[in-house]
């Protein structure tokens, strides 16, 4: 099991070029599904979840290559039959996200079989939505010995509103949706740049989509699609930990291929906290744009509320708090997305820092010293909020169970290390 070995101390200088977001490129490797032709993803970031979800797909019959690009890695991918739609338990535990096959397996065979998920370390996430959403558009739904099980013979479009926001769940059904017999309106839906990402897929495919990015998706089912090639948008999450890197450690960072329209409300709140960022020259004009970052002296204390997009994003809670800790004042931290989210501010207090943990609701004072320590972390932000944290901290920290970072990161401690950060892998068999 690898681990992480941090030299902490040292601010970090240099440009760092950001990946695709896993979390577009995702469900943009099940919509590959949809057809027997070839859709070709580029931007596509190497890591964990792309691994097993690429695996999944394998193992379910389709055809996949991948290699790297100057641009970073194109997959290929091509399903022209599918012999068992079936998503096993072996690869679905690994990675909640591939349930996301469920809708275009239906959509397109008529059948699925995907194993339920399950908890995690931040929380319950169920899907009865994905489940309630299909129903509504004629799929018979049951559930066996931990598996899903939905058939139809032809989806047929319908009116279905979200209880709650889901993000997964408007992708399951936008896809499901893209080839069902007439229209399909989905209300109260998710409005992440993702699932505008996927739409514009799906579009390039044949299928017909407006409003993704709003409350309200209308979806006009086609009767099949077309192969497509697509960019991934970059990763606004991997973007906003290199902004909370270069504060934290004070440091000054140029962050190419970013988009900023989609890091709003996480910029106003590293304003907030005395971040300074701007618009930088990118390295290639006309390409992705490109971000400064650097922190004013002091930093300040600034409470945040974790809210669905656009608001600020729980998957920036555990970077920010890390950052907290090195803030002037009290700093309140509000999660309101999931119920067990703070598993990294008891790992962080064994660095030094002073947090008190109330339900949903921590309080971070500051500023402290943070010094090495051997830490363990909990889930894929919870790794990079200690990865921050001992960049901070005086001498050597040891973080265990880095997997958890390499399913969404790709090799964040060369991209740390380009920079000046003094981290090493340690690999044990």
């Amino acid at each position: 099991m690898d681990k992480f070995r941090i030299e902490g101390g040292r601010p970090l200088e240099g440009r760092v070029t950001i990946g695709g977001a896993k979390n577009a490129a995702l469900p943009a490797m099940a919509a590959a599904l949809l057809t027997a032709k070839r859709v070709v993803l580029r931007n596509i970031p190497r890591v964990r979840d792309i691994i097993t979800m690429r695996s999944l797909l394998d193992e379910m019959g389709a055809d996949s290559s991948l290699k790297g690009e100057k641009q970073g890695n194109r997959l290929a991918l091509q399903a022209r039959k599918i012999p068992d739609p079936t998503a096993p338990y072996e690869l679905v535990k690994q990675m909640r996200a591939s349930v996301l096959v469920l809708g275009p397996l239906v959509a397109r065979f008529g059948h699925a079989r995907v194993s339920l998920p399950g908890g995690c370390a931040i929380g319950a996430r169920p899907i009865n939505l994905h489940l309630k959403g299909l129903e509504r558009l004629g799929a018979k739904v049951s559930i066996e010995h931990g598996y899903v099980e939905a058939r139809a013979d032809r989806l047929k479009g319908d009116v279905f509103h979200f209880d709650t926001i889901t993000v997964t769940g408007t992708e399951n059904l936008m896809m499901a949706a893209a080839l069902a017999d007439g229209v399909t309106v989905l209300e109260n839906a998710a409005l992440e740049p993702e699932i505008e990402d996927l739409a514009a897929l799906l579009n390039k495919m044949g299928a017909d989509i407006t409003g993704a990015g709003t409350p309200t998706i209308r979806i006009r089912g086609v009767s099949r699609l077309e192969g497509a090639e697509h960019n991934i948008i970059p990763d606004r999450i991997e973007t906003g930990t290199f902004l909370a890197a270069a504060a934290i450690t004070g440091g000054h960072l140029i962050l190419d291929c970013v988009e900023p329209r989609h890091l709003t409300a996480v910029v106003a709140k590293l304003a907030e906290a005395g971040v300074e960022t701007r618009a930088a020259a990118a390295r290639n004009t006309g390409g992705p744009e490109a971000l400064e970052a650097k922190m004013s002296s002091p930093g300040r204390a600034a409470d945040v509320t974790t809210q669905e997009y656009p608001g600020f994003p729980t998957d920036m809670q555990a970077q920010y708090m890390a950052l907290a800790t090195q803030a002037h004042g009290s700093s309140v931290i509000t999660e309101t997305i999931f119920e067990n989210r703070y598993l990294h501010a008891l790992e962080l207090a064994r660095m030094g820092a002073d947090i008190t943990v109330d339900g949903r609701r921590a309080v971070v004072r500051g500023p402290t010293r943070l010094s090495g320590a051997n830490v363990q972390a909990s889930d894929l932000r919870a790794s990079a909020s200690l990865v921050l944290a001992a960049l901070a901290a005086d001498g050597e920290s040891v973080i265990d169970r880095v997997y958890h970072i390499d399913r969404g990161y790709e090799r964040i401690e060369d991209k740390l290390k380009r920079v000046g950060a003094r981290i090493e892998r340690i690999s044990e068999v």
